[in-house]
């Protein structure tokens, strides 16, 4: 059974990542109405990891008896200068979300969760990954810069990137 600290805090961050899932909606279709497809898709395969992710805590609450609540999703924004701007926008905000895994960890750890501390892991880890994406696309995206040959090429990259559910969510 959860108690009710680490409960508190596992609702948040299903909350954090249904705002991520949507900040990434948000974005995935102001690329899209400019026409920029890849950018699109590729904000759009991060709306549904970020879903993913969510479900992956509220099957967990679950699992240990506890009770998920959900609340109100605060508004995202909706535009962006760039490309650049956007997955600049992006590696900041999963620092965020680096920064509350940690915390929640830090926690189970705290209260002796250590059930809860195991499958935070796997966020640790996949934290790192998403960081690293972001750096290598803002990279790309500076290298190229306002070169229109350049921009139409990596939107073609990212119109290639398919959606996998993480295997944690399959194993449940």
């Amino acid at each position: 059974m959860l108690n009710n600290k680490i409960q508190d805090a596992l609702n948040a961050q299903i909350n954090a990542e249904l705002w991520s899932a949507y900040l990434y909606l948000s974005m995935s279709m102001h690329f899209n109405a400019e026409g920029r497809n890849g950018i699109a898709n590729w904000f759009a395969i991060q709306f549904k990891e970020e879903q993913a992710h969510a479900q992956i805590f509220m099957n967990y609450i679950n699992q240990r008896g506890g009770r998920v609540v959900l609340k109100p999703i605060d508004a995202v924004p909706t535009e962006w200068a760039s490309p650049l701007a956007a997955f600049e926008h992006t590696l900041q905000h999963e620092n965020k979300v680096t920064a509350l895994i940690n915390d929640l960890f830090a926690l189970a750890e705290q209260e002796k969760d250590y059930a809860t501390r195991d499958r935070l892991a796997w966020f640790v880890s996949e934290q790192v990954e998403e960081e690293d994406n972001c750096r290598t696309l803002i990279d790309k995206f500076k290298l190229v810069g306002d070169n229109g040959m350049g921009l139409y090429m990596l939107d073609q990259e990212l119109a290639a990137r398919t959606y996998t559910a993480p295997s944690i969510l399959a194993a449940e």
